[in-house]
């Protein structure tokens, strides 16, 4: 049986758990250490900046089965996994996040439907404690099979809330794919500008993953590019943008399938799409 959840969580600045919890305003549930810094740099630096807001942290799985470290430390999946809970308290400490709390599943469990009920029952405790307006996961679209399970679990876990204790905005960022394609009643913009640095210093923190996989320098990457090519005709208004699916309808309206709604934002990005090319292949009117 796991710990309870008081067990699992650590707060950076050494307040009592549940006070901890209770001051979030900016939650997020992801699935790997280093996902929150990945996700959520520019929310973490706004909170950072703000005294009346909070971020707090949810990972799900322990990391264990990630790559193995380059840098010759221990490579077990239990030395693995205690390493990775230890960058991701540096990194809460280095935000000074209000709490992350680390669940510390595996993969499996979180993945496979049969199984992931264990982590909704958390999750659901988590945000009945914390009761934030704005929650980020992962993309729907996202590659990556526990950040699916992920966004699912937080999908389910908010819909056991009573409507009035539900976030206000759910909001699911891209990871192991872009989501640049979305369009404008799709597409969620999170700024990073002003927090560069905190950005690329979280992320630093993850030295068990920053030698086989460049992250920082591709989500530095990443960010500049969704700022950059936000507009052809206009100088940018800001340096660095995580995108993001607009996730809300799902918190509002608990019979509808989060299948239905990537399928509806799929569909009009097909039309869009293809709407915007035919106008343009059409031969011009004899005159």
């Amino acid at each position: 049986m796991a710990d309870p959840i008081e067990h699992r969580v650590h707060v950076p600045d050494g307040a009592p758990v549940a006070e901890a919890l209770a001051r979030t305003t900016d939650l997020a549930v992801v699935a790997h250490p280093d996902d929150l810094e990945l996700v959520a740099p520019g929310i973490i630096g706004a909170c950072r900046d703000d005294p009346a807001r909070w971020f707090t942290g949810v990972v799900c799985t322990d990391g264990a089965g990630s790559v193995p470290p380059a840098d010759g430390g221990p490579a077990g999946p239990a030395a693995l996994a205690e390493r990775r809970a230890a960058e991701q308290r540096a990194a809460a400490d280095l935000g000074r996040y209000a709490a992350v709390a680390l669940l510390g599943h595996g993969s499996a469990t979180v993945a496979q439907p049969g199984a992931r009920g264990v982590v909704v029952d958390e999750v659901a405790e988590l945000l009945a404690r914390t009761r934030p307006g704005l929650v980020l996961t992962h993309d729907l679209a996202d590659r990556h099979t526990t950040h699916l399970g992920t966004a699912l679990a937080v999908v389910d876990a908010i819909r056991r809330l009573p409507t009035a204790d539900r976030p206000t905005r759910l909001v699911g960022c891209e990871g192991w794919r872009s989501a640049d394609w979305l369009g404008a009643a799709d597409l969620v913009r999170l700024d990073v500008t002003g927090h560069e640095d905190l950005a690329g210093d979280l992320l630093a923190c993850f030295g068990s993953q920053l030698g086989p996989k460049a992250y920082e320098p591709a989500a530095a990457g990443r960010r500049r590019a969704n700022a950059t090519f936000d507009d052809p005709r206009a100088p940018d208004a800001t340096t660095e943008v995580v995108l993001a699916m607009d996730l809300t309808p799902l918190v509002v309206d608990d019979g509808l399938d989060p299948a239905d709604l990537l399928t509806g934002a799929i569909d009009r990005f097909a039309s869009e799409a293809v709407d915007r090319l035919r106008a343009l292949a059409r031969p011009e009117a004899p005159r």
